[in-house]
């Protein structure tokens, strides 16, 4: 069996390390917050060449204050993409503000710049462009748009940790940015975990006192807070596993040549890196048609795969809006059909890499002919 991912190889690889970090916090039992947390924070704005980060509990977490923190509420708009994981609007819609969608740029699955000065109206307050799969959204005229209209701009890099715009990290290409550390992510914690980075020291306070209860100091409520700490132990595991980032992310960008190289005549779309960006590929998706019978071939061989994401937010039911029906966003509808992602993480051997492509090449030419 080829694993989609394989946490258990990547823990073996560091198992030392881990494995003291965990013992200091059972040791210094600073289980909430505390030293291993505060020290995260410091690398983890230094690794995306920006002043301040602030863990929290998740990266959801991380949006939901992001948006808080920059004055997002009732009657305000935000624009984001319909192609990405339904986190992104639920966050909206917790500070009860409306999500307006732009579709996407067919290459990069990204948001489209191009269609975003048209969806921007009075009420308009934030945009967050997705990183989707690892790269980095057309960053320059979205800032540019936004800049013009003082509209702030909130990147969602969940999925994006050390990827690059024109050489500039994700995490320091708008007002915040917010991350999720989910066990999967390319820089995963061993549980929920996320952070919001930002250069701006109000916002950073503001989070700071809304992940805690508010609390300026021991029951002193300045503001109406939430419980989104994160655990002093995924702040020492992530400490580990942030020296490693670079390591393990031209690992993926490796595998994704050799995908990429041995996909070439097979007949499915592979990932395009844009010319702006480093991609960091959490996510190989190829295209195709008849992904179905793909995945059926998959199965078959005993290759395990994901669809990332089969329905774009505004068909999803639970967040169905009047204002958009099917059709809506004709590129993300149609790249949601035809998207699967396949196995990649630093630990895979090429053999693996091989029999994945022997496979999908294999079905994919025979589906064409």
């Amino acid at each position: 069996m080829i694993p989609y991912g394989d946490l258990k190889a990547q823990y073996h690889s560091i198992k030392a390390e881990i494995d003291t970090a965990i013992s200091g916090v059972l040791e210094s039992s600073q289980f909430a917050l505390g030293a291993e947390v505060a020290e995260f924070e410091k690398e983890f704005a230094a690794y995306c060449a920006n002043k301040e980060s602030i863990g929290v509990n998740s990266g959801t977490s991380a949006l939901h204050l992001a948006l808080l923190a920059a004055g997002i509420g009732p009657g305000d708009e935000v624009i984001t993409t319909p192609f990405t994981f339904v986190a992104t609007v639920a966050a909206i819609h917790y500070v009860s503000a409306t999500p307006v969608y732009v579709d996407i740029d067919p290459e990069s699955y990204n948001l489209d710049p191009g269609q975003l000065e048209f969806a921007i109206t009075p009420k308009t307050k934030a945009i967050i462009p997705v990183h989707l799969y690892g790269q980095p959204a057309d960053m320059g005229p979205i800032v540019d748009i936004a800049r013009a209209r003082g509209i702030t701009v909130i990147e969602d890099a969940a999925q994006a940790h050390g990827a690059e715009y024109k050489g500039q990290r994700a995490g320091s290409l708008a007002d915040l940015a917010c991350f999720s550390f989910y066990p999967g992510k390319n820089l995963g914690a061993y549980g929920e975990a996320g952070a919001v980075v930002t250069a701006n020291p109000e916002y950073a306070k503001t989070i700071r006192l809304l992940r805690s209860w508010g609390e300026s100091r021991r029951y002193y409520h300045d503001l109406r807070g939430f419980n989104y700490r994160m655990e002093g132990m995924q702040g020492a595991i992530l400490r580990v596993k942030l020296r490693h980032l670079e390591r393990w992310t031209e690992a993926r960008r490796a595998h994704a040549a050799l995908y990429d190289a041995l996909l070439k005549d097979s007949g499915v779309v592979t990932p395009l890196q844009m010319p702006y960006a480093r991609h960091v590929y959490h996510v190989y998706a190829i295209r195709t048609p008849h992904r179905d019978t793909l995945v059926d071939a998959l199965k078959a061989a005993d290759i395990q795969y994901g669809i990332h994401y089969p329905i774009p937010v505004h068909l999803q039911r639970a967040y169905r809006d009047s204002r958009y029906g099917e059709g809506a966003f004709p590129v993300a509808e149609r790249i949601a059909g035809e998207v699967l992602s396949l196995p990649i993480y630093p630990e895979m051997q090429r053999s693996q890499i091989e029999e994945v492509c022997e496979v999908v090449s294999r079905n994919a030419c025979a589906i064409s002919s």
